[in-house]
């Protein structure tokens, strides 16, 4: 199968983070910074490039699908964001633009079978420090080869449906079955980063996910990270981090999870 019937989908944009510390969803900082105002968080932007996936594979998307996507320009809170993905042999290759710029690209597919989990031993398990004791975010404490760990939660059903709500997902499989959206469960890595060290505004770049079962309301969430690199481009710093999803102590996906923690802007000189 070559360049076949493109699937898509229109969503309103909604700043679900706009009172974050991330302060890049904030509008007058965001402006600051050279922005239009606060940026959609890049989570729920592949939230929105999910669907085509689901509309195309269903719940086997879910089970053990793929998605590598990037993030290029911003989504901006109440706008449209138009999502279009184009199937093309085994795979989707999925666009997402609003105000006429390409905002994302993402390309999602369907393995023949399910991958092998990592072993969740290999993983460390680290508590995250205090709130207050979090240390800021840069090269020493996002240093390569270093553990990350978030505090355990149960994902409610008010919780799932006010996400399906924020993200305009419609699905009927989430609600149907009571299966966790994967971009609640992306929202855990951008934890590993909150809930260990303080960050200056930063924004999420891009994701590499692969599903490895499903995940369900109700049941308890976490994610063990490590970082694998840290590193300079075009003037920002970025962190590269391996993180492995967890449901109770099943494993559920594994991420790699891409941001630049500290933007050109406010580099130090």
């Amino acid at each position: 199968m070559t360049a076949t019937a493109a699937y898509e989908h229109r969503v309103k944009a909604y700043n679900v983070s706009h009172a974050s510390e991330n302060k890049i969803h904030d509008d007058a900082v965001a402006k600051k910074l050279g922005f239009s105002g606060g940026l959609v968080p890049g989570v729920e932007v592949f939230a929105y490039a999910t669907h085509p996936a689901l509309s195309r594979w269903g719940r086997a998307w879910l089970e053990r699908g793929r998605m590598e996507a990037k993030f290029a320009k911003p989504v901006y809170d109440g706008r449209i964001a138009a999502v279009t993905a184009t199937a093309n042999e085994d795979r989707l290759d999925i666009l997402v633009e609003s105000e006429g710029e390409t905002c994302a690209t993402a390309r999602a597919s369907l393995p023949a079978s399910a991958p092998s989990a990592p072993d969740v031993s290999a993983y460390r398990q680290v508590a995250p420090p205090p709130q207050s004791g979090r240390p800021p975010a840069d090269e020493t404490s996002l240093a390569e080869g270093r553990w990350l760990g978030t505090a355990p939660a149960v994902l409610t059903a008010e919780r799932h449906a006010e996400y399906l709500r924020d993200v305009r997902e419609a699905h009927r499989l989430y609600a149907a079955e009571g299966l966790a959206h994967p971009g609640i469960l992306l929202r855990l890595c951008n934890l590993l980063l909150r809930e260990n060290v303080v960050l200056a505004p930063w924004i999420h770049v891009g994701s590499v996910l692969q599903n490895l079962t499903v995940a369900r309301v109700g049941e308890v969430l976490s994610a063990r990270g490590r970082i694998v690199a840290n590193y300079e481009r075009k003037g920002h710093r970025l962190v590269d981090i391996d993180c492995l999803l967890l449901a109770g102590e099943r494993p559920v996906a594994h991420v790699l999870h891409t941001a630049i923690y500290r933007l050109r802007h406010l580099a130090q000189a």
